[in-house]
């Protein structure tokens, strides 16, 4: 049953992906920002209505929808995120980004599409699904606080709570065809940082009359990266980083007032996490006082790490293999970047892997593209990953 079965999910991922194609090349073109996706949406719902496939609004551009089975059994979730980057895109494709300054530069537009290609094998192959496939088209993934947060909120884990969720992310490294896996603890925390530090201006040549927070700010920096590397854990990762420092006024002779930074703090521990907070906080305060000036420091927090629940990690990992082939399927390292799929995965047993699509250039850059050929294994393995979870006899409760 499983042998045929498999065969006929390859041949309906085969045979749906110029839909699946036609797909991603029209979210290309017309891609929108966080918290804004309102053509996208829409003609998501469009190509859920062709399939017969009832839903139902969330998150404020998101959609629920969800594709019953044949028979009794649990609910699994499929997830695809639907928002774009404020990047203006620099490929001469025919599918290029219609809207200015804005494109589709970490593959959301494939993780899309896929999730629609998912949908329609799974109409196809609905007597064999014993169970409910859950479709989470998600906003916001690039913007605090995560639109999974409004999911969650809106119910989307409820009713009843889905047994395990699964979500692919594009991996340019990775060759078109195949994709890695990772159990356990694979992503980081993410939250923003934005310092403060504030002196008394003066003029360049006479700093004994002022206050500089320049120099201040050089020791703070100093100082909380001395915090990371001497009083964390060395065996648990930790990056700190400032992207972004600038002057409330100041020239080449005028030492300034103030100096603002903006950064990121990642980490894979929530109780170190929490600690952080405070000891860059009084770290920085107490450098900025000890040297006669002040430095406030606010802390947006971002999302959690990413946890991948590992004996259905491991249980995925082995149906990719008996889908696409053992030289397909490769492990993946932990990686220090975040994602608000990690939301999820602190409510229900969760895996997130990578699908890779041949890129040259990495994601978040104007010249970020796919080879499609990856969304033809996009949309097969999401499809038999739920197939084949709602298929297991303790489905409800991952080995």
């Amino acid at each position: 049953m499983s042998q045929d079965l498999r065969s006929r999910v390859r041949d309906l991922a085969a045979a749906n992906a110029p839909a699946t194609l036609a797909d991603r090349r029209h979210l290309h073109a017309h891609p929108e920002l966080s918290f804004e996706e309102h053509e996208t949406v829409a003609y998501v719902a469009g190509r859920l209505e062709e399939m017969g496939i009832p839903y139902r609004g969330v998150a404020g551009t998101g959609l629920v929808a969800e594709i019953e089975g044949g028979g009794p059994g649990p609910t699994l979730a499929l997830r695809a995120d639907m928002d774009a980057l404020p990047i203006q895109e620099a490929n001469d494709v025919a599918y290029r980004s219609t809207k200015p300054g804005i494109m589709h530069a970490c593959g959301h537009d494939v993780h899309t599409a896929s999730l629609l290609g998912a949908a329609r094998i799974l109409s196809g192959l609905k007597e064999n699904l014993s169970g409910t496939v859950r479709l989470l088209f998600q906003p916001g993934e690039e913007k605090l606080p995560g639109g999974a947060t409004l999911m969650i909120r809106d119910g989307a884990l409820k009713d009843p709570a889905p047994a395990a969720i699964f979500g692919q992310h594009v991996h340019p490294p990775l060759p078109a065809g195949t994709v890695g896996f990772r159990p356990g603890i694979y992503m980081a925390s993410t939250d923003e940082l934005f310092l403060t530090v504030r002196g008394r201006g003066g003029h360049g040549a006479m700093p004994h009359q002022a206050v500089d927070p320049i120099v201040i700010t050089a020791q703070i920096i100093t100082a909380l990266q001395q915090l990371v590397s001497r009083e964390s854990d060395p065996t648990l990762p930790v990056v700190l980083t400032f992207g972004k420092i600038e002057s409330e006024g100041g020239a080449t002779n005028v030492i300034p007032n103030a100096v603002r930074l903006e950064g990121t703090l990642r980490t894979l521990d929530e109780a170190w996490r929490k600690e952080l907070h405070q000891r860059l906080r009084r770290t920085a305060e107490g450098m900025a006082a000890a040297l006669g000036g002040s430095a406030k420091l606010r802390v947006a927090h971002g999302y959690p790490f990413l946890k991948n629940d590992e004996p259905l990690t491991n249980w995925a990992q082995s149906a990719a293999r008996d889908l696409l082939g053992d030289d397909k399927v490769v492990d993946l390292p932990i990686r220090m970047t975040g994602e608000d799929f990690a939301f999820y995965t602190h409510h229900v047993p969760a895996c997130f892997y990578r699908l890779g699509v041949g890129s040259p250039s990495p994601v978040h850059t104007d010249t970020f593209d796919v080879d499609e050929a990856c969304l033809q294994t996009g949309s097969a393995l999401l499809a038999w990953l739920a197939m084949e979870r709602l298929r297991q006899p303790a489905a409800s409760s991952p080995e």
